[in-house]
């Protein structure tokens, strides 16, 4: 039908216009043109089912097969493959993740520095203290032996093993999360009396090797297991405070964005295996490794609360499953 054809096109060129943009090599869509691309997607498809039934010419229905099998194969298969999403993730969506769970982030801190603080006044009062979250540390901190000194000539070995120790104890913070968040607690808990014991007996005996080493790659690494924690502690709260929705519903919900969380952490974890494997040990003046260490503080506060420009949404987000052709 003639009138069916002219009422339809205007929105089957629009879509079209679309389709070209996204089969560049940068495309990039709006979030209000991503609704209005989702729109004209859904109607092309109820279009294609109309023009099947009334339209006699067989030609409307190969052009519209056509354009929508070239939009499918943009939105679920092209998306997900290229890597400007994987960019996307960590340019807009985690930073975006972080800030909207902040304050899960804070507690998690606030736990490991709680300990922390506890534990580096307990060991200036009494330093035996250590031996029971730090064993063996005092006596090295007594003879003045620098124990981070291992690391030199094994830097590539060395930053290996840093990684998969920092990892195991980010995914730690996060996986027990399903207890309820009390094994991301104890974690954090645990790791703060360690490192505030050993600042304590560095502090207390003018052992400055130790503090000069944590300088440079310190910030990069806290940050990660925070960010983890928190992502443990969302899990967490899915299964004690679920809301006006089901256990098993919240669990998914807060599930999905603290792997997401988690999945984040990898390149600080990596930045800090190579910096702790490379720089911490590296034989320069401690100046240096200090300002290592203000930059990172400085670069994160930039990335996760510097101006931003307004977020893409994803086209997958925004249009949820493909239709079934």
């Amino acid at each position: 039908m003639r009138s069916f054809v002219e009422s339809r096109k205007d929105d089957w060129r629009k879509l079209e216009s679309y389709i070209e943009r996204l089969s560049g090599n940068r495309p990039r869509l709006t979030g209000d043109e991503f609704r209005e691309f989702s729109h004209l997607y859904r109607r092309a498809v109820a279009d294609l089912a109309v023009a099947r039934q009334r339209v006699r010419d067989e030609r409307v229905s190969l052009y519209l097969n056509h354009l929508i099998v070239r939009a499918h194969g943009l939105i679920y298969r092209t998306e997900r493959a290229r890597l400007y999403t994987i960019i996307a993730f960590y340019r807009h969506e985690f930073p975006t993740l972080c800030r909207r769970h902040l304050s899960l982030v804070l507690m998690a801190s606030g736990i490991f520095f709680l300990a922390a603080t506890l534990s580096f006044v307990t060991t200036s009062i009494d330093d035996t203290f250590s031996a029971l979250v730090a064993p063996g540390i005092r006596e090295k901190v007594l003879r003045g032996e620098d124990w981070t000194q291992n690391i030199v000539g094994l830097n590539p070995i060395a930053s290996s093993g840093i990684m998969v120790n920092n990892i195991m104890v980010t995914f730690l913070a996060f996986a027990l999360g399903i207890t309820g968040g009390i094994g991301t607690l104890v974690i954090l808990a645990l790791n703060g009396l360690s490192i505030g014991s050993v600042l304590s007996l560095c502090a207390k005996y003018a052992f400055t090797p130790i503090l000069v080493f944590v300088a440079a790659h310190g910030v990069l690494e806290l940050t990660a297991i925070f960010i983890a924690g928190g992502a443990g502690l969302l899990l967490g709260k899915a299964l004690l405070i679920p809301g006006d929705v089901r256990r098993r519903d919240a669990l998914i919900v807060n599930g999905r964005s603290a792997v997401k969380l988690l999945l984040g952490c990898i390149p600080l974890l990596i930045a800090a295996g190579v910096i702790e494997g490379f720089v911490s040990p590296a034989a320069i003046p401690s100046p240096y490794k200090f300002a290592v260490g203000a930059l990172s503080a400085t670069a994160l506060g930039i990335y996760f609360f510097g101006p931003r420009h307004p977020s893409r949404t994803s086209i997958t987000e925004t249009m949820g499953e493909p239709p079934t052709f």
